[in-house]
C-alpha cells in the first residue's frame, strides 16, 4: 500500500511555525548568523548531506547540477543508514528540511527529498511484500492427522 509523505523545504532564516511538522536541518554546516537556540529544530542530519568535497566542487562550479545530483544520490545510496532519522521523522509527521540555501531547486534538497521518498517507498513495498495474505492456520507443532 502506497503511503503519502510530505517533505517541504524552508530557509533557516524564515520563521518556524506549527505547520512545519518535524523541522530537520539538512545542511552540513550551521547557518551563519543564527543562534542554535533560535532555529527550533527536531534534528540536525549532517550525515544525509553531500560530502564536503562534493559540496565544495559544486560551489566552485566544477560540477553542473546534473552531475552534482547524480554524485550526491550515489553517496546517499552507498550510505542508506544516513536516511534513517529522516525516514523515522517522515513516518511520524510532515518533514520540513531546513537549509541556508537560497535556490532550493538547484541545491541538494530535491535530491535528498527524492532519495528519502524512494527509501520510504522501498521499505513500504518490502513490508507489504512480507505480509501474509492470510494468517497461518497451523503451527509446526500441530498434527492435523492425529
Amino acid at each position: 500500500m502506497q503511503k503519502n509523505y510530505t517533505v517541504l523545504f524552508k530557509r533557516a532564516y524564515d520563521k518556524a511555525c506549527a505547520e512545519d511538522g518535524q523541522r530537520i536541518l539538512a545542511d552540513r554546516l550551521w547557518p551563519r548568523g543564527i543562534k542554535k537556540d533560535d532555529l527550533k529544530l527536531n534534528d540536525w542530519c549532517k550525515e544525509c548531506c553531500p560530502s564536503n568535497q562534493l559540496r565544495k566542487d559544486y560551489h566552485a562550479q566544477k560540477l553542473d547540477f546534473e552531475s552534482f545530483a547524480s554524485a550526491y544520490f550515489q553517496e546517499l545510496e552507498s550510505n542508506p543508514d544516513a536516511l534513517i532519522p529522516l525516514m523515522k521523522a517522515a513516518r511520524k509527521d510532515k518533514v520540513t528540511l531546513i537549509s541556508a540555501v537560497k535556490a532550493f531547486e538547484y541545491s541538494h534538497l530535491p535530491v535528498l527529498k527524492h532519495a528519502l521518498l524512494k527509501a520510504l517507498e522501498q521499505e513500504d513495498n518490502e513490508a507489504d511484500g512480507d505480509a501474509l495474505s492470510s494468517p497461518v492456520c497451523f503451527g509446526n507443532d500441530f498434527n492435523y492427522w492425529g
